[in-house]
This record gives structure tokens, C-alpha cells and sequence, in this order.
């Protein structure tokens, strides 16, 4: 079948070559955006008399028409054109004649696809940010239910200091509130609109970027038509910022992950969220988490697939750029996906402060405040370290805990220490006295929840 592009070759190509060349398999998800676009693009051609009112106005119905029967299921799309694009106009032109044809008038698939890229990611943008809310309040609900559940903290993966559960997952919370705050970021930057740059270099007839731009959406235009049809920074960066937030559940997944093997035992996730042996009767394996915390090296993948693509192309379009709309479509129905899953798994999963209380009381992990209290008695942070060790030392040979070892041992060590050390070095005390702004206890976590909270009504 003869291209539409016909013309300097009489548009025929290898059925092999059509294949390799066709997008349509998948730019096709972006058939509203293109739709949407066309509209505004018929609009305009008709406001600045490129065309008249009237021709206009039935490009525009005739676009609708195509739309609705899409959206309806009436209307396949025919996989057999090279793209999205060009299925459209060849519908139109099926249903209006010679008026069809006069839609692609002052603009070229370069800037068209760029338009539509643009307004695809700003629209899934909406719906992530939407999907981490859904995380986010999951996550506030649980710190909520666990402010005061002491556990240990981890450095290495070993334990060091108390803290409380809820203090543990606002942690994950402030992580993708940040990336809300990137992705929002990348909305503002890619809001920017192409559509009038063309195949590269502008054009001739005297089109209103601005009206095509505001009528889309869009806060801007691109200031150079070059950059305008060649740009692919909005997509690199809406990537690299879903890569963080992969990188964010991914480290949660993990812990997820550990929490609920019995050698932790912290956590037990819903069975719906978990998955059996096929020959082990006993096991409850965290897939889901497992999955998500693979689906990472995907969307990195996506990520630095794109990059190299772009790194060697010469300005304006190059048929490589094609490229960026598969990576871009992994990357985003691979985190939505992994968002939707996360989200009720969170908000199901129970935890079990026993097991996480004697977790605490097994480490030594209130050493560090039992040289505190030797600071607050007049000793060197430094001297009261050392003795602080080397009284772990000997709990560790005698097979017992800070808080079981005779007080007379203790001041063998120093005479500093008093009746007073096993409250100061009790694990609620510990946590309890973790006052400083953003700390573990109970008061700070509930700030914390109450921020996220916040700024949950903002979304």
C-alpha cells in the first residue's frame, strides 16, 4: 500500500521494512493526545484564516467522530498504517474528502509526536502521583497503629538504637513525597508546548503557536523549533525520576521482604499479597514485593536504554527517537503497576510488635544511652564510650543483657552509675527521650504524621 508520504518515492516499501519501520503497535495508546491535538490544530488553522472557519469546524466534528467511535469500540485501528498519526488523517480523509487533507497543513510528525508524547506523560503523571497517595495514606494509616511499637534500628544490618515501627515507615513516606515533588517538577517542565515547530525549521504560514499551546493546556512554547521537534529531556527526566521512586519501593520491598522471613518475623503479610511452594507446603513467599523489587532493574533499564539512544543524534529528528516511546510505556505501566500492588499490601500487612520488642531487648542497642547517662553524670563522651563497651563485652561472655546485669557490676566500671541507669536504659525510655526534631518518639512520629497528612490534602 502506497504511503502517504508518497511523492519523491513513488511510497512503497518491503512488507520486512514496513514492519521494522510501523510504531502503531504501540504509539497507538496515544490516539487521544493525537486526536486532542489535531483538534487544537484545526482550530487554529481556522482562527489565523489558514483555512476557513467552516473547514475548520467539520475537521474538528470529524475528529470527534473519530474519537468517540475509538473509544466506543466502533472504530479498530488499523495496524497495518506506519503510525497513529497517520491512521488518524487517513480516517479523516476516509470521512471528509479532500478536507481531510488539509488537517496536516503548517505541521510535520516530528513536532506532532512531540506534542503527543508531551501530553501523554503529562497526563500519567497525574494519574502516578495519584497512585503514590494511595501508598502514602497506607503508609500513615500503619505508622499511625504502630507509633509507640519499638523495634531496632539498623545500620549494616545490625542493630544499633530503638525506634518505633511508625518512625521506621514515615521514613518511606518523606522518601515519596519527595518524589511527588519531583514528578510535579517534571509536569511543569514538559508543559511546554512544540506543535508549530514542524519538521524542524518553523514554517511559512502565519500560525499561532500561543493559541495551539493554551488551547492544549500547555504554560509555554518551545522557544526554538530545533529543540522544539528534537527534545527528548522531559521524557529522560520523567524516567529518571520514576527510577528514584522504583529505587524508594525497592528498598521497602526489601525490608518488606526480611520483615516477613522467620528470622525476623516482624511483619505478616495477607495472603493475598503472598504466594505458595509448589512442593514446600509451609512456605508464604513475598512475591509481589520480590516482583516489585526486580521490575527496578526494568525501569532502569528503560532509562538508560533511552540515554543511549539520544547521546549520539544529531539535531533535528532522527528516526532513533522513535525509540523513546516503548522505553517510555515500560516505565510507566511498570510503575503504576508496581504502585497499585504496593499500596494494598502495605494497608493489609500486619505487624507483630512482640517479636519486634525482643529484637530490641537482644541487641544492646541502648548502649548508646547508657554512655549518655555516663555524659550527663560528668564524663567525657569518649571515656564513657569505652566503658560502655566494655561492659557490652561482658554481658556478652556472662550470657546477659544490659538490663539484667547486677548494679555492683556496674560500678565496678564507675562509680556514676546508680539506681537510676535501668529506667534511663529501659527501650521506652530510650525511644521516649528521642526528642529532637525528627527523632523516633512517640511525640515526633505523630508530627510526622500529622506533616504527611498535610500535605496529603495538597495532592
Amino acid at each position: 500500500m502506497a504511503k502517504m508520504w508518497a511523492g519523491r518515492t513513488d511510497g512503497v516499501t518491503d512488507r520486512i521494512a514496513d514492519d521494522f519501520n510501523s510504531s502503531i503497535h504501540f504509539d497507538s495508546r496515544m490516539y487521544r493526545q493525537d486526536i486532542t491535538g489535531s483538534m487544537a490544530h484545526a482550530a487554529m488553522l481556522g482562527a489565523r484564516n489558514i483555512i476557513t472557519n467552516e473547514e475548520a469546524d467539520t475537521l474538528i466534528a470529524g475528529l470527534e467522530g473519530i474519537l468517540a467511535d475509538i473509544d466506543s469500540g466502533k472504530l479498530a485501528i488499523d495496524m497495518s498504517c506506519e503510525d497513529i498519526h497517520m491512521f488518524v488523517e487517513q480516517e479523516l480523509t476516509a470521512r471528509l474528502g479532500d478536507v481531510g487533507k488539509k488537517l496536516h497543513t503548517a505541521r510535520s510528525r516530528n513536532d506532532q509526536v512531540a506534542l503527543d508524547l508531551r501530553m501523554y506523560l503529562r497526563d500519567e503523571i497525574t494519574e502516578i502521583i495519584g497512585l503514590i497517595r494511595d501508598v502514602l495514606e497506607a503508609l500513615v494509616e500503619q505508622a499511625k497503629v504502630n507509633a509507640d511499637t519499638i523495634m531496632p534500628g539498623y545500620t549494616h544490618l545490625q542493630r544499633a538504637q530503638p525506634i518505633t515501627f511508625g518512625h521506621h515507615l514515615m521514613a518511606y513516606a518523606m522518601m515519596l513525597l519527595r518524589d511527588i515533588d519531583r514528578l510535579r517538577d517534571c509536569a511543569r517542565r514538559l508543559n511546554v508546548s512544540p506543535i508549530g515547530s514542524c519538521a524542524l525549521a518553523g514554517t511559512t504560514y502565519d500560525t499561532d503557536r500561543r493559541f495551539e499551546a493554551a488551547k492544549l493546556g500547555f504554560d509555554d512554547i518551545c522557544l526554538n523549533s530545533l529543540d522544539g521537534v528534537s527534545d527528548r529531556d522531559f521524557a529522560v527526566e520523567f524516567m529518571s525520576d520514576v527510577s528514584v521512586l522504583m529505587m524508594h519501593l525497592s528498598r521497602f520491598s526489601e525490608e518488606i521482604i526480611l520483615w516477613s522471613s522467620w528470622e525476623f518475623k516482624f511483619v505478616e503479610l495477607s495472603d493475598a499479597y503472598t504466594t505458595g511452594s509448589s512442593i514446600m507446603p509451609q512456605k508464604k513467599n513475598p512475591d509481589m514485593a520480590e516482583l516489585i523489587r526486580g521490575k527496578t532493574g526494568r525501569v532502569y533499564g528503560d532509562l538508560v536504554a533511552l540515554l543511549t539512544t539520544l547521546k549520539g543524534l544529531p539535531l533535528a529528528y532522527n528516526k532513533d527517537m522513535q525509540e523513546d516511546k516503548e522505553r517510555v510505556f515500560d516505565c510507566v505501566d511498570t510503575i503504576k503497576m508496581c504502585l497499585a500492588v504496593m499500596a494494598p499490601m502495605v494497608a493489609t500487612m500486619k505487624s507483630i510488635p512482640e517479636n519486634m520488642r525482643r529484637a530490641a531487648g537482644n541487641g544492646f542497642i541502648n548502649a548508646t544511652d547508657m554512655a549518655d547517662y555516663l555524659v550527663r553524670k560528668g564524663l567525657p563522651f569518649r571515656t564513657a564510650y569505652k566503658i560502655s563497651g566494655q561492659i557490652v563485652a561482658r554481658c556478652i561472655a556472662d550470657g546477659k543483657v544490659l538490663e539484667t546485669l547486677p548494679l555492683d557490676v556496674y560500678q565496678s566500671y564507675s562509680p556514676l552509675f546508680g539506681e537510676d541507669l535501668f529506667e534511663e536504659i529501659s527501650l521506652d525510655t530510650c525511644v521516649r527521650k528521642r526528642i529532637s526534631e525528627g527523632g523516633t518518639s512517640v511525640e515526633s512520629v505523630l508530627r510526622q504524621i500529622a506533616f504527611v497528612t498535610e500535605k496529603l490534602t495538597q495532592l
